[in-house]
C-alpha cells in the first residue's frame, strides 16, 4: 500500500507540472467563424509544449472542427481533415501522414487545479479500454462547453465520479453552477489551458448545424493558429 501511495503522489507531482513557468503562453485560432484565444496551463509542461511545437510547426494551419457538438464541446487538430470536407471524414478511417502526429504523450491530469468548466482547453484520447494509462493524442484537442448544472445534479454527478475518485472543491461546483461545463470528464482526460478570448466564438461553434456523425454541415476550418505571447 505504502508502494502505490508513492507512486500516486509521484505521479500527481509530475501531472501538476515541474518545468519552468511560461508566465502563460498563448495562441490565437483565427477561423472561419472568428478568433479565439487559448492561455496554455504552466501546470501541464508537456502538452504546452507540444501545444506551442505544433503552432510554431503551422500543424493546425488548415484543420477543420471534425467533431461538434451542442451543449457539450468543439473538437479539432485531425491530420487527415487539412484537405478535405466535413462530409468526407470518416473518424474510424486510417492514420494517414507524419506517423509522429498519430503518437500520444503522457497524460497530466491536474484536477482540481485544472477542470472541464465552459472555454478549458482539454486533450483527446483514446478510450480506457485501449488506453487505460488515459495517454494524449499529440494532436486532436477540445474545447469545452457544456452546460450548468443545479446543487441536485452535481450531487448526482459527484457520485458518480466518486468511482474515479473525483470529488468537486466548492468552488469547481459554483463554477459549474454559474458558467457550465462538463463536470463527468474531470479526472479522466488532460486539461491543460482555457480560453481567454472569443468564447463567444465557441458558443457560435457548438451551435452550427451537424450531420448524424457530429461534423458540420459547413465545414468550420482553423485559418491559422499563431502564438502571440
Amino acid at each position: 500500500m505504502k508502494r502505490l501511495i508513492f507512486i500516486l503522489l509521484a505521479f500527481m507531482a509530475v501531472a501538476c507540472g515541474e518545468k519552468p513557468k511560461m508566465e502563460g503562453a498563448e495562441v490565437k485560432l483565427t477561423t472561419t467563424l472568428g478568433d479565439i484565444t487559448l492561455r496554455l496551463s504552466d501546470l501541464t509542461p508537456v502538452h504546452r509544449d507540444n501545444f506551442l511545437q505544433l503552432t510554431e510547426e503551422g500543424y493546425f494551419d488548415g484543420l477543420l472542427f471534425h467533431r461538434v457538438i451542442a451543449d457539450f464541446m468543439i473538437q479539432g487538430g485531425d491530420p487527415r481533415t487539412r484537405d478535405i470536407k466535413g462530409s468526407e471524414f470518416d473518424v474510424n478511417g486510417e492514420e494517414s501522414g507524419n506517423p509522429r502526429y498519430w503518437e500520444k504523450i503522457p497524460a497530466e491530469i491536474c484536477f482540481p487545479q485544472l477542470y472541464h468548466h465552459r472555454g478549458a482547453l482539454a486533450a483527446a484520447r483514446e478510450g480506457d479500454g485501449v488506453n487505460p494509462e488515459r495517454k494524449s493524442s499529440r494532436t486532436q484537442f477540445y474545447i469545452v462547453w457544456g452546460r450548468t448544472f443545479d446543487a441536485e445534479q452535481l450531487g448526482r454527478m459527484e457520485q458518480r465520479l466518486l468511482s474515479q475518485g473525483v470529488t468537486l472543491p466548492e468552488n469547481v461546483r459554483e463554477r459549474y453552477m454559474t458558467e457550465g461545463g462538463t463536470p463527468h470528464l474531470d479526472g479522466q482526460y488532460t486539461v491543460f489551458g482555457e480560453v481567454v478570448e472569443g468564447l463567444d466564438i465557441v458558443g457560435r461553434i457548438q451551435g452550427v448545424a451537424t450531420d448524424d456523425m457530429d461534423r458540420p454541415v459547413e465545414d468550420v476550418r482553423i485559418l491559422k493558429a499563431e502564438r502571440v505571447k
